[in-house]
């Protein structure tokens, strides 16, 4: 999708970086020439991801739910690079459970892990890389549909904190040179699919208006194109890659309204030809 070289030079951080989405974003950077740094909390997992996108990426272990964690992903990229330019925080998580299903103890976790997490990395990257070198680009994900989650409603309240807290992080560093933006996703065809009830992932491309999941590849071109110069005029925006799911709740067509597996077209009467009476 882009010009080789486009991101050479440059040192990017992603979270999660290991399986899925986030190993597809790391790909993807490195393919345009970044120096990538996968950061995870299973060694294993970091070491086949970095066999597999090739001799620009390299791994680090740590946990983002701890300051001190977060602290020590930024410290050893910069230890390895000497520089951060770009972070995506693609770490993060959830599990199938209804609304009046959720424990204290399983929203805690669900919190801590989206939003501490998330702004632990925020900040890490901030104030040991960031804003020292008057420049870079942090971009936190966050999930799509924002009109409702059935049976995730914890994450659905966690990824809004996420982005606000984008945004206001957004106004509150760009004095410093530092870009801030949110990624709201929607269903793409992971292996992480599959560990919901069947139910749900056999037929979740029927909630979505493009009538498909979104590939892995597509979600990777989206952040290579916010590491790149034009992402910091995406500062403060939340950019929505999701099929149009954003703009619609149910399968499509909607059950009741389709005749034949279609949507019936109104039927209109015949235009009158120019001149006619009401014409």
């Amino acid at each position: 999708m882009f010009v080789d070289g486009m991101l050479e030079g440059q040192v990017a951080l992603v979270t999660g970086g290991g399986t899925n989405l986030g190993k597809a974003a790391a790909t993807e950077l490195a393919c345009c020439g970044a120096s990538v740094v996968i950061a995870g909390r299973r060694p294993e997992v970091l070491q086949e991801a970095v066999a597999d996108i090739g001799e620009r990426c390299s791994w680090v272990a740590g946990d983002i739910r701890d300051r001190d964690g977060a602290q020590g992903i930024v410290s050893a990229s910069l230890e390895r690079h000497g520089r951060l330019d770009f972070v995506l925080n693609n770490a993060g998580g959830q599990y199938f459970v209804a609304a009046e299903g959720i424990t204290t103890k399983g929203w805690r976790a669900v919190q801590r892990l989206n939003v501490g997490g998330t702004l632990a990395m925020c900040e890490a990257a901030y104030e040991l890389a960031m804003r020292p070198a008057g420049s870079g680009t942090i971009v936190n994900v966050t999930v799509s549909p924002h009109h409702g989650m059935p049976a995730m409603a914890h994450t659905g309240a966690a990824r809004a904190a996420v982005e606000a807290l984008s945004r206001e992080l957004a106004e509150s560093w760009a004095a410093d040179g530092v870009a801030v933006a949110a990624v709201a996703i929607g269903r793409f065809a992971t292996e992480s699919l599959r560990k919901y009830p069947a139910e749900l992932w056999r037929t979740a491309a029927k909630t979505v208006p493009l009538q498909r999941l979104g590939e892995v590849e597509e979600y990777g071109w989206l952040v290579a194109l916010l590491a790149s110069p034009l992402g910091r005029s995406f500062s403060g925006s939340v950019v929505t890659l999701d099929g149009a799911a954003d703009n619609w709740t149910g399968p499509w067509p909607p059950e009741g309204l389709a005749r034949d597996g279609e949507v019936p077209t109104e039927e209109r009467p015949a235009a009158r030809s120019e001149g006619s009476p009401g014409g």
